[in-house]
């Protein structure tokens, strides 16, 4: 059962992630940047929804053959059959992209079941397939070796590291060309709310500057005129 609001999610789908960082400085919140991804298709749109999470650790030989994916509760496997529609599944992989942490066939199935999205700070196989689906994946790079290679998926769904920012099941994790914000579940919120008016101030300054404007006084609004004209300019476009 999803606590992300719909009309949440639309908003946080209209602003951008350093709009979103911002507001999060605000409040002290200065390390929910997941570090060192890219998103490999860029057309798939803005990734929005709760964090669902899939744990690796280093694999042990002995333990991590091809049979285990006989077992239907192998970690992986069952991961990619349970997280929720509207979901994102965010990878923890040690920041190792050495060995894919999933593939096209794996996100291919996430995208058909309505998952909003996929995230690991290792490194995916397929990516020409992958950037011909619709589903936003994010990666460090490429990577063709199994992750049976190297990672163990050992948890589902609990609190993990995502480069190198701390995510807990519940959050809502924003991704658009630039990268992914992680937003605690208890503020989405108010900063999908803030991140909505700063949008708009942003678009106002963006106009000013294009027509010449300093930005002295405008950017950040410290001057009352700034403000001032902000408003007329809501007024003018509907905003």
């Amino acid at each position: 059962m999803t606590n992300l609001k719909p009309e949440t999610r639309e908003k946080l789908k209209l602003v951008s992630t350093p709009t979103l960082m911002t507001a999060l400085y605000k409040r002290g919140l200065r390390n929910q940047w997941v570090q060192d991804v890219h998103r490999i298709n860029r057309q798939s749109g803005t990734m929005v929804g709760e964090a669902f999470t899939l744990r690796y650790m280093p694999a042990r030989e002995d333990l991590n053959q091809l049979e285990v994916f006989r077992d239907p509760e192998h970690p992986q496997r069952k991961c990619v059959e349970i997280c929720p529609p509207g979901a994102v599944l965010v990878i923890d992989s040690r920041k190792d992209a050495r060995a894919a942490s999933a593939g096209s066939i794996l996100i291919s199935r996430l995208m058909v079941r309505g998952v909003a999205g996929i995230v690991t700070d290792g490194g995916f196989r397929d990516t020409p397939d992958i950037e011909r689906l619709e589903i936003p994946a994010y990666h460090n790079r490429p990577a063709a070796p199994t992750n049976l290679t190297l990672h163990q998926a050992i948890d589902i769904n609990v609190p993990i590291g995502c480069g190198d920012t701390a995510v807990f099941p519940g959050d809502v994790i924003v991704g658009d060309a630039e990268g992914v914000v992680v937003i605690p579940a208890a503020l989405a919120d108010e900063i999908a709310d803030e991140a909505t008016e700063m949008t708009a101030y942003e678009d106002f300054v963006t106009d000013e500057v294009l027509r010449g404007r300093s930005i002295i006084g405008l950017y950040p609004a410290t001057a009352e005129q700034s403000l001032a004209d902000f408003k007329q300019w809501r007024e003018r476009v509907g905003r």
